[in-house]
C-alpha cells in the first residue's frame, strides 16, 4: 500500500482521539475540528516521509495548534491573563459541552469523564494531556502557562483524586463490585431470576425524594419488589466507586444524573439507595474502579499504567 494512503488511514484512526485532545485545550468541539483538519492539510503538503512516530507527529501539530489559537484569543482580549488588579487568573475551566464530553467520552470512556468533571480546570488539563494524550509536561506547561514543576504537582493531585487512595480492603471491594457489576448486568438484561438471587429478601430500596410522585414512599421492602423498582432505575449506570463502595453511576453525556449505592454482605445485597438531589450527588467522592493487575498498579482505559 502507498505511503500516503497508510498515512490516510491511521489519520483516520488517530482522528477522534485528536479532536478530544484539541477539545480539552480549546474547550470547543468546533474549534477542535478545524485544528484537527488543519493537521491533515499540513501532513498532505509536508507528506507523510520521513515520520518515525505519525501517531505523535500528528499529537504535536494538533496540541501546538490548539495553544496558538488559545493564544491568538487570549491577545485579542477574549481571555485576558490578568484581572483588573494585575493577578493571575485561574485557567479556563475547560469543562466539556455535551459535544466535547461525547468526543472526549470515545476517546478515553464515560466514566473517566465523570471523574474528569470533578476537578478543577487546571487539574483536570493536567491530567488530561499527559496522563492520556501522552503530551509531555514542558508541553502542557505551555498550555497552562505554568512551570513544569507547578503542571507535574497539578497532574499528580489529579491522579490521586481520579484513581483514589490505595485501599487496604481491595480483594473485598473487588467481591463486593463483582456483585453489583452482576446486578446490573441482570438489570438491563430484564432477567428477574437473577435479580433475585443477588438480593436478600428482606432488601430495602431507598428513593431520593426527587424521583417520587407527591406522597409516594420513599423505601420499599423485599426482594421481589425492589428487584422491579430498582433494575429500571440501574439502566446503563457505570459501575464506579462512591465514597469508597462499588456503585452504579449514571450520567448520560458525562453529567451525573443518579447514583444508585449498594450495601453488600455475604455476597447478597442488603440495601440499595438511588441519590438524585444535586447538592447530594456532587457531595459524593467519585473515582474509578480499581482495575489491578499482578503488581496491584491501576492501569489507563487503554491499559497502560498512568
Amino acid at each position: 500500500m502507498p505511503i500516503f494512503e497508510v498515512a490516510a488511514e491511521r489519520f483516520a484512526a488517530d482522528r477522534p482521539r485528536l479532536v478530544a485532545l484539541a477539545a480539552q485545550v480549546l474547550s470547543s468541539a468546533a474549534e477542535a475540528e478545524d485544528v484537527v483538519q488543519d493537521a491533515w492539510l499540513r501532513l498532505t503538503r509536508a507528506g507523510p516521509e520521513g515520520i518515525d512516530n505519525l501517531g505523535a507527529w500528528l499529537s504535536t501539530v494538533v496540541v501546538r495548534a490548539a495553544i496558538d489559537r488559545l493564544r491568538q484569543r487570549r491577545r485579542r482580549a477574549e481571555e485576558p491573563l490578568e484581572d483588573a488588579t494585575g493577578q493571575p487568573l485561574e485557567v479556563p475551566d475547560p469543562a466539556p459541552s455535551p459535544e466535547t464530553a461525547a468526543i472526549l467520552a470515545d476517546a478515553v470512556g464515560l466514566a473517566f469523564v465523570v471523574v474528569l468533571d470533578r476537578l478543577g480546570p487546571a487539574e483536570r488539563l493536567a491530567f488530561v494531556l499527559h496522563d492520556l494524550f501522552g503530551l509531555s509536561f514542558e508541553e502542557v506547561g505551555a498550555v497552562l502557562g505554568r512551570s513544569t514543576v507547578a503542571v507535574r504537582q497539578l497532574a499528580s493531585r489529579a491522579r490521586r483524586r481520579v484513581r483514589g487512595a490505595p485501599d487496604r480492603g481491595a480483594t473485598d471491594i473487588t467481591a463486593r463490585a463483582a456483585v453489583v457489576a452482576a446486578f446490573a448486568e441482570a438489570a438491563r438484561g430484564g432477567r428477574l431470576d437473577q435479580l433475585l438471587r443477588l438480593l436478600d429478601p428482606d432488601v430495602t430500596l431507598t428513593i431520593d425524594a426527587s424521583l417520587l410522585p407527591p406522597g409516594a414512599p420513599s423505601q420499599v421492602r423485599g426482594s421481589t419488589t425492589v428487584a422491579t423498582r430498582a433494575s429500571a432505575a440501574a439502566g446503563a449506570a457505570l459501575l464506579m466507586l462512591v465514597d469508597g463502595a462499588p456503585a452504579l453511576v449514571a450520567a448520560p453525556r458525562g453529567q451525573v444524573e443518579r447514583v444508585l449505592t449498594f450495601v453488600v454482605a455475604a455476597g447478597v445485597i442488603l440495601a440499595i439507595e438511588v441519590i438524585a438531589e444535586p447538592e447530594r450527588l456532587w457531595r459524593l467522592d467519585l473515582c474509578l474502579l480499581p482495575d489491578r493487575d499482578e503488581e496491584g498498579q491501576g492501569r489507563s482505559p487503554d491499559g497502560n499504567r498512568p
